[in-house]
């Protein structure tokens, strides 16, 4: 009469040993999981060193060059070309004498320049309004460029710059001679002309593409750093960390002057020479992706309390350096000599 305890003894035997191996596999993928974690949340830092250089900024705009003086000069009645005085190619002064007509009429340069176009020869005939002869300065030249609403107080009348032909890759120096304050618009950006002339050398020649550089802050002989190397507190404060006698990183506050969006002054906190750390960026292991796809794609971030000092390991850098807007860009120029170290950044 007793038998029938012998089956739930086993069921209960078989729930048991389910049990235990469910339980088996579950500390397993925990201690698993743990490992994988514990170097999820290894925090590694960059190094960089701080060197000796020159910083220098600039604003730069895309223009184009155009001729200041150019004539075309035609037939006042119908007449015969008598004598052709010049020929393409020439270079005339104010005053000389380009052709003459049957009619007794002497057609003169008004200003020093090239015979651009020769339409005539001696004994041809030509009717009122004929083109005869087309002269234009080659040697002094427009700039006219656009200046978008960002910069336009940034850039004035009198400011040296400097006029980069790009197809022959040559420059000149000028300065702003003009701005027009009446604006037009592009899309929900207004834009106003600036004007600048410019001597320039043979091949130069009308409507050809050129940079304008506006030189803005510059520092020479200073402490620079990457900007790469520097972090931030929640009000905006730079800050790096440095190693003590003992070997811990303890955040040092910095103070930031000139700077080109890539390297940037320090004017208290650092010496040449020294070296600092940055939190190296961060990656998603393997088990954070697979927690976020199993827990419906939620996002796992690892905590930033590895920063010592009590740093959020947070960098940033708020100063528009080397971007671009329409026809202007930011840019400028670093020279660090010796380079920095960057743990393959």
């Amino acid at each position: 009469m007793n038998k029938p305890a012998k089956p739930r003894k086993r069921r209960w035997l078989r729930k048991l040993i389910l049990f235990l191996i469910l339980l088996l596999i579950l500390a397993g993928a925990g201690w698993y999981a743990y490992n994988a974690l514990k170097l999820e949340y290894t925090v590694t830092y960059d190094s960089y060193t701080a060197t000796r250089g020159s910083i220098s900024n600039a604003l730069s705009f895309s223009g184009n060059l155009s001729l200041i003086d150019s004539a075309s000069y035609t037939a006042g009645s119908n007449s015969t070309v008598r004598t052709v005085y010049v020929a393409a190619g020439d270079d005339v002064k104010s005053g000389d004498r380009l052709v003459r007509l049957s009619n007794g009429e002497t057609v003169t340069a008004d200003f020093d320049g090239r015979v651009n176009v020769m339409s005539v020869e001696s004994g041809d005939e030509v009717a009122q309004g004929d083109s005869l002869v087309q002269i234009a300065d080659f040697s002094r030249m427009r700039v006219s460029f656009r200046v978008d609403e960002y910069d336009i107080n940034d850039v004035a009348v009198g400011q040296a710059c400097t006029i980069a032909v790009t197809s022959i890759e040559k420059s000149f120096e000028s300065t702003i001679a003009a701005i027009d304050y009446i604006s037009s618009s592009t899309g929900n950006v207004a834009y106003y002309t600036a004007t600048a002339y410019v001597d320039v050398e043979d091949g130069v020649l009308p409507g050809m593409q050129v940079t304008v550089t506006i030189p803005q802050e510059e520092a020479r002989d200073v402490v620079i750093l990457k900007v790469d190397a520097l972090s931030f507190d929640a009000i905006n404060q730079a800050y790096v960390y440095m190693k003590d006698e003992a070997g811990a990183l303890n955040q040092v506050q910095v103070t930031t002057g000139v700077s080109n969006g890539n390297y940037i002054q320090i004017t208290e906190g650092l010496d040449e020479g020294d070296e600092v750390y940055v939190e190296a960026k961060a990656t998603e292991s393997a088990t954070a992706s697979l927690l976020s796809s199993l827990f419906g794609g939620q996002q796992f971030n690892q905590p930033g309390g590895g920063m010592p000092g009590g740093g959020n390991g947070e960098r940033g850098y708020n100063r528009d350096g080397n971007t671009q807007r329409g026809e202007r860009s930011q840019n400028g120029q670093g020279n660090a000599p010796g380079g920095t170290g960057g743990g393959g950044r």
